[in-house]
């Protein structure tokens, strides 16, 4: 039996359609007052939260033989830093006390680039615009300056760190920008509201992303079908690709008017803190944060080889991606879904 926390979320719900046309048995945790609808059949749900240990401890027995924690927040509001931490650093230590509490288990975890830190910004005065290459060796700095979202990110790989020096079987996959059909008010998932939306500005940059089936795809082979490998990083990645034009062939393909006007950095500068200061007055949360606003101005493309040689698995383009999500967006139209991770 496979436990899967964040069923309910983008990249759960597609672990959970995975792990069941597998026909495997399936045990999920999901916190509404009923279990979610429009999911696979089959998957014995648990109602409950990260935060309650006993719980988990309990969810977890003898048959279960790993663990999916897909289950975080994601989020660059200033308002939701002390729940970034909670959910995604507090709440993977407990996924992982609770995993070592049952010997035999192996836990795939999902991290995020973010967790992997950025490299040193260039000297005061030069301009880089070739795309640096990160991978897993990548390390952490703790004198720089990083988001709550890669930061708590970066304790809970530590949190699975731990448990893997306290006897833990583990994985920790890192995707990058994950894009599928999900709720468009959260995470990822809003750059397709935003295309939709026939939005006219756009900040510059160029960001990586990946497509949620292969983020999918590479997590359960990892995790399930290739025991024989020791605890590491995998990097999940489909590539680099400018912001300003994946929004453009975003848009085009759902019939919308794509963006023209790139926004200048300096105007994103002016603009983020007038939304921090509306913000602050209104208790509403800000259209563009300081981390979004500077999001891919210095180009980091994270190469994602390891994985792809240890599961034989390619990356989608990103234009199939596209091509398949303007589809999704058709058939929703009337109402997008809305997922809750």
């Amino acid at each position: 039996m496979v436990f899967v926390t964040g069923g309910t979320g983008l990249i759960g719900s597609f672990v959970l359609q995975a792990l069941r046309a597998r026909q495997l048995p399936v045990r999920a945790l999901y916190r509404g007052a009923t279990p979610p609808a429009g999911t696979p059949a089959g998957i014995e749900w648990v109602q409950g939260d990260l935060a309650d240990s006993l719980l988990l401890e309990n969810a977890l027995t003898p048959e279960v033989t790993h663990v999916l924690h897909c289950a975080g927040l994601v989020s660059y509001a200033p308002q939701d830093e002390d729940a970034l931490l909670q959910v995604n650093a507090e709440g993977t230590a407990t996924i992982v006390d609770a995993c070592l509490l049952h010997p035999g288990i192996r836990l795939g975890y999902v991290s995020s680039v973010a967790a992997l830190g950025q490299p040193p910004a260039d000297p005061a005065g030069t301009a880089n615009t070739m795309p640096r290459l990160l991978d897993e060796t990548a390390t952490w700095d703790l004198g720089a300056s990083h988001t709550a979202y890669a930061t708590s990110k970066y304790l809970a790989e530590l949190e699975v760190w731990r448990g893997i020096a306290e006897g833990l079987d583990a994985v920790i996959v890192n995707p990058s920008i994950v894009l599928g059909p999900g709720d468009w008010h959260r995470s990822s998932t809003r750059l397709l509201r935003y295309a939709y939306d026939e939005h006219r500005f756009y900040t510059q940059g160029q960001l990586n992303f990946v497509d949620v089936r292969d983020v999918t795809a590479h997590l359960v082979r990892l995790t399930l079908d290739l025991p024989e490998l020791l605890p590491a990083r995998y990097i999940l990645n489909g590539g680099l690709y400018p912001l300003g034009s994946f929004l453009t062939e975003m848009a085009l393909a759902m019939g919308r008017r794509p963006p023209t006007l790139a926004v200048p950095d300096w105007a994103a500068e002016i603009i983020w803190r007038l939304e921090h200061g509306r913000a602050l007055i209104t208790g509403a949360r800000p259209l563009i944060t300081r981390d979004t606003a500077r999001a891919g101005r210095q180009p980091v493309c994270y190469d994602a080889r390891k994985a792809e040689r240890a599961t034989g698995l390619p990356f989608r383009p990103l234009a199939e991606t596209i091509a398949w999500l303007a589809e999704a967006t058709k058939t929703n139209l009337a109402a997008p879904p809305t997922v809750v991770s």
